[in-house]
């Protein structure tokens, strides 16, 4: 018989490899596997990696964010120093008008902060005249760097899943080759590629994202965002991330230079005349519909639609949920923020039954889907 496990997590990029190191530390026999050999050859690792709050008005986003946000610094410096490096990170308006914004957001600014003003600015090298923040203990990771230790701290498998298949309390994970593997729980930690079961409740969606990393002598010792993020010089390396495309076609879109927006942004804000490019990185990023991660179990959305129909003209029955099926999904831009305290919501939901945070449970999304769909048949 093949080897069985607790939980099986598919997926390597962030989410995935913290969900496998949380349950991992909650005593489960895991596996990690991804149709890759490495991880975070997607979107995780493109991203720009930094680990900040969020700036504003308040509201419940900006406040799970900044709780994420302590979670994840306190975790990486823990479990990963030599991945997160805390340059602090400033804040910078995108012009004149969002400046005035500043004083308003103030008050919501729950992490660590000063202000730094034209002259603090430009003698640190940033050529910007508004006043801005600066979040002393937050810091970028390397990003693919990062995720590729914790896979060597959790059992990983190189394993493109093709199906599915419960049976008598189990999963079985079938690959092109008919290969197996075998598990109680399964973490469906896919990104933007969602095709193994019926998640179009979720409405997850892709972003498109490039950054590079330049070669560069430039003191540069805090990282930055503006429009783009601009990292501090750590190790001759300066990294510019990352762009939002949402074209099906981003390749097309951007004509063979992913990296020229961010060029043209960074030479505004930093003096990049001896910036050499060393790599490009380019993949997917996966949010939600309301930019929340989702976080628990999955609505079972064939048996909804045979046995439950009047669910799409705003009757509200009781949801049934796949059996030990779990996703971690949608942690957008901040996936190096959301991804820890996730990942820990997550284990304390599968080995102990602790409910999930309602503001990232996906059931958030079924109803409102369905009332949407009304009578449509499913796709």
């Amino acid at each position: 018989m093949p080897e069985s496990y607790d939980t099986i997590i598919i997926g390597a990029g962030i989410a995935g490899c913290c969900a496998a190191f949380a349950l991992q530390r909650q005593g489960q026999k895991v596996l990690l596997v991804d149709r890759s050999g490495m991880a975070a050859t997607g979107g995780s690792g493109a991203a720009g990696a930094f680990v900040s709050p969020k700036i504003g008005k308040g509201g419940p986003l900006q406040a799970l964010t900044n709780e994420a946000f302590a979670f994840a610094k306190d975790f990486y410096l823990e479990y990963f120093p030599d991945y997160f490096h805390q340059t602090g990170v400033i804040r910078i308006p995108k012009d004149a008008e969002d400046a005035k914004k500043f004083s308003l957001y103030e008050p919501h600014n729950e992490a660590k902060y000063r202000w730094l003003n034209k002259e603090q600015l430009q003698r640190l090298g940033i050529k910007e005249n508004n006043a801005s923040f600066l979040f002393e203990e937050a810091g970028v990771c390397d990003a693919p760097e990062l995720c590729n230790t914790i896979l060597k701290q959790v059992p990983f498998q190189q394993f493109a899943v093709e199906k599915l298949i419960y049976n008598n309390g189990n999963w079985t994970l079938l690959n092109a080759q008919r290969s197996t593997l075998n598990a109680r729980h399964i973490v469906l930690a896919t990104g933007h590629e969602s095709d193994l079961l019926d998640l179009r409740y979720m409405g997850i969606r892709g972003t498109w994202g490039s950054r590079g990393d330049y070669y560069s002598t430039l003191e540069l010792d805090v990282s930055m965002h503006k429009k783009i993020s601009v990292s501090a010089n750590i190790g001759g390396i300066i990294k510019l991330g990352a762009t939002h495309v949402k074209s099906k076609s981003p390749c097309i879109l951007c004509d063979g230079k992913p990296l020229a927006s961010l060029e043209e942004v960074a030479a505004k804000m930093v003096d990049t005349s001896d910036f050499v490019l060393k790599e490009t990185f380019c993949g997917m990023r996966a949010g939600s519909k309301d930019y929340f991660p989702l976080i628990g179990r999955v609505v079972d959305v064939p048996y909804m639609e045979a046995h439950h129909p009047n669910v799409f003209r705003g009757a509200k029955p009781p949801l049934k949920h796949l059996d030990n099926l779990y996703i971690l999904n949608g942690v957008g831009g901040r996936g190096f923020v959301f991804a820890p305290l996730m990942a820990k919501w997550l284990a304390e939901l599968i080995v102990e039954g602790k409910a999930v945070d309602r503001r990232v449970d996906p059931d958030r999304l079924f109803l409102k889907w369905a009332r949407k769909l009304k009578a449509e048949p499913s796709a």
